[in-house]
């Protein structure tokens, strides 16, 4: 067996589908992708500043879990 020499545009798919996947693992715990988010304001919203991790995080959970009222198991 010989070594193979990978191409960029290989290696930029094999990188953007990686990407995708933890992305999607993460959705599908509940860790909110902070990236998309600031990259969205920027884009989408130039006068808004985004939120730090903390609070965009905080804010996420708050989200899905219904606030401070409380954790819902069900």
């Amino acid at each position: 067996m010989g070594t193979q020499l990978v191409t960029i545009g290989h290696y930029q798919t094999h990188k953007r589908v990686w990407r995708r996947l933890v992305q999607t693992a993460r959705l599908c715990c509940g860790v909110p992708d902070y990236d998309n988010y600031v990259r969205h304001i920027l884009e989408k919203h130039p006068d808004r500043e985004p939120m730090d991790y903390k609070t965009f995080f905080r804010e996420r959970q708050e989200a899905r879990y219904g606030g401070k009222s409380g954790f819902r198991c069900c």
